[in-house]
């Protein structure tokens, strides 16, 4: 399929400086109409302004909508259910919604006869390689259109000359160097580039946008309660909420509190190390409070294969293969796991910390009656003499042969 053949584009919109020159460049370089999506993951931003830009860029096909809750319930619940942390500290935030943002506009491609989606992404990230390999996967008959690996405009000074060329407004604050980029959903916020490309220097306290400074936080602790049911989230302080309403509230809590910062350098799959500041509140108080009800109602067994697939599954979502075979695979097996994984957990939130210090389940696997240091009648101590004198059998054999080879290794 050639520039000529493509008659009209599903763009991933967000109305800011970059896709509304994406917009112009697309109808430039293509001669195609632009349908236009901006979803609402919870940014925190206002986005129904989006709506009037792509108007004046005389976009016809616009669609703004409110995903905040299929976003948590079908994406973010699932990963918490894995307990998935990339490299041992990343929780996924900006990995996690593009799966979301692919699905909608493939299914408005095929709502309104697209035969193209597209995407402003740079030729650098992790963003390209995710929404990609997301519309490969749910429909490779669409082409993909990456501007930042096609056009020329490879400078902020050269985008802002393209918008005033073709009467793009340009908001004053993109008229100087950009400090920082920021990515940002109900989630997390990632804060990438700039100021925070040195790994070396410590962020400044501007970059920090969905937390309180944990020094200048409450000097006394806040209690919170978070019900579970098969896994998932379900109430907070004994009051039920959609996924959505509890992910707010926590964020707002863990806000307070200065939870959920995290400065990173990490692998990207592209190749290249980049250095993020990642502000996960709620998430970092509902991924803590998971672990907190795992730990009485999930079989050591089951537990430790999780904790053996959770990498696999982390990289995955990283990567962009949600809609992989293998991701699915993994999911199902997981979510099976959550079958018992229903209680309440308490977190003592104070100055950057989120601690698990209560836990209770009518489904626990927890016996008082097996682990106290009082006298007891369910558990034989002699039985221990057998279990430990069978699992050294190999060892005294291995040392065994030591002695007789007379070797040290």
């Amino acid at each position: 399929m050639t520039a000529r053949d493509v008659k009209k584009i599903v763009l991933a919109y967000s109305g800011g400086l970059d896709t509304s020159v994406i917009v112009k460049w697309l109808q430039d370089a293509y001669g195609a109409e632009v349908v236009t999506f901006t979803a609402d993951l919870g940014q925190g931003e206002e986005i129904e302004p989006a709506r009037a830009k792509a108007k004046a860029s005389g976009v016809k096909e616009i669609f703004i909508e409110d995903v905040r809750e299929e976003f948590v319930r079908d994406y973010v619940y699932p990963m918490v259910r894995a307990n998935a942390v990339y490299e041992g500290l990343y929780l996924l935030g900006t990995s996690i919604a593009r799966p979301l943002i692919s699905k909608r506009l493939v299914e408005i491609a095929h709502e309104t006869g697209a035969d193209a989606v597209a995407h402003g992404a740079t030729g650098k990230g992790n963003d390209q390689v995710r929404f990609e390999l997301a519309f490969a996967a749910l429909d490779p008959s669409l082409k993909v259109i990456a501007p930042w690996r096609e056009w020329d405009l490879n400078s902020r000074t050269k985008l802002i000359a393209y918008a005033e060329q073709h009467g793009i407004s340009v908001p004053v604050d993109k008229r100087g160097e950009a400090p920082f980029s920021v990515d940002a959903n109900l989630w997390h916020t990632s804060s990438e580039g700039k100021a925070l490309e040195d790994p070396a220097e410590e962020a400044p306290d501007f970059v920090y946008q969905r937390t309180e400074d944990p020094q200048s936080a409450p000097d006394t602790p806040e209690y919170v309660t978070v019900g579970f049911e098969r896994g998932d989230a379900v109430s907070l302080n004994g009051k039920v909420m959609s996924p959505a309403e509890l992910l707010t509230a926590l964020n707002e809590i863990g806000r307070k509190h200065g939870v959920g910062r995290l400065d990173l350098v990490e692998n990207r799959f592209v190749g290249m190390k980049s250095r993020g500041i990642y502000e996960t509140p709620g998430g970092t108080i509902l991924m803590a409070a998971h672990r907190g009800i795992e730990q009485i109602t999930l079989d050591r067994g089951a537990m430790h294969l999780k904790d053996e697939l959770m990498p696999r599954y982390a990289r995955l979502v990283y990567e962009g293969f949600w809609f992989s075979p293998e991701r699915e695979m993994l999911q199902a097996a997981i979510d099976e796991s959550q079958r018992h994984v229903t209680g309440e957990v308490r977190v003592k939130l104070y100055k950057g910390s989120a601690n698990v210090v209560g836990r209770s389940s009518a489904e626990t696997l927890y016996s008082l009656q097996h682990v106290t240091f009082e006298e007891d009648e369910v558990y034989n101590q002699k039985d221990a003499e057998g279990f430990i004198r069978l699992n050294g059998l190999r060892l005294r054999l291995m040392a065994d042969r030591k002695k007789r080879l007379g070797k040290n290794d």
